[in-house]
């Protein structure tokens, strides 16, 4: 398996998403529309979309933030020796196994304190090659969550992935491929649209 970043253990999962924890101060802090990756076995693995990321405050935090002056040392002592609590939630998006990829649902969800690893740009690159963007219906039919502000940061990552390893075109197949699949759905079309316009260059 190529090599990848750790950056949390699972807190709770089910087969169509999970929740991950980690201490903010890990390096490389997940992103919004980062492909994550947990490994089950040797011949299986989950994949997953980072869809919400959210810092939870605690008694030390919530006294900190009502003074005029907090001293930087202070500021530093509760992130790097305290344990800050940040979690970040994930949509199912594929698995691999065998080392075959599929855009379906994981047969199976991954269990309690599984290491949660951020995807080589190696990775990013073959699991949005695999197959014509079939894990694109997953984030579509996702509900509570930013649809299209998720699609524009996954799309910009992958986008300038698939750009470093010579192909300048995926963005603009993966977007035709998403106008399809909302063809039917305007307002949903347009604020897609509209977020993709933000992420990605002219």
């Amino acid at each position: 398996m190529m090599k990848a970043l750790q950056i949390g253990r699972l807190l709770r999962a089910s087969v169509s998403g999970f929740v991950v924890g980690c201490r903010v101060m890990e390096s490389d802090f997940p992103s919004l529309g980062g492909l994550v990756r947990v490994s089950l076995a040797k011949d299986y693995h989950i994949y997953g979309l980072i869809h919400d990321i959210h810092i939870d405050d605690d008694g030390l935090v919530r006294q900190l933030v009502t003074l005029d002056n907090v001293d930087p040392q202070v500021i530093a002592d509760n992130r790097l020796n305290r344990n800050v609590p940040l979690e970040f939630s994930v949509l199912s998006v594929g698995y691999r196994q065998n080392e075959r990829i599929f855009h379906l649902l994981p047969p199976r969800p991954p269990l309690s304190l599984d290491t949660i690893y951020l995807c080589s740009m190696d990775e990013l690159l073959q699991f949005t090659s695999s197959g014509r963007f079939g894990y694109f219906r997953h984030i579509l039919r996702a509900v509570d969550i930013p649809i299209g502000e998720v699609l524009a940061a996954h799309i910009q990552q992958a986008s300038s992935a698939h750009i470093q390893g010579g192909d300048s075109q995926w963005a603009e197949r993966a977007i035709q491929e998403l106008i399809t699949l909302l063809r039917d759905d305007y307002p949903a079309l347009m604020s897609l649209l509209g977020a993709l316009n933000d992420a990605l260059p002219e």
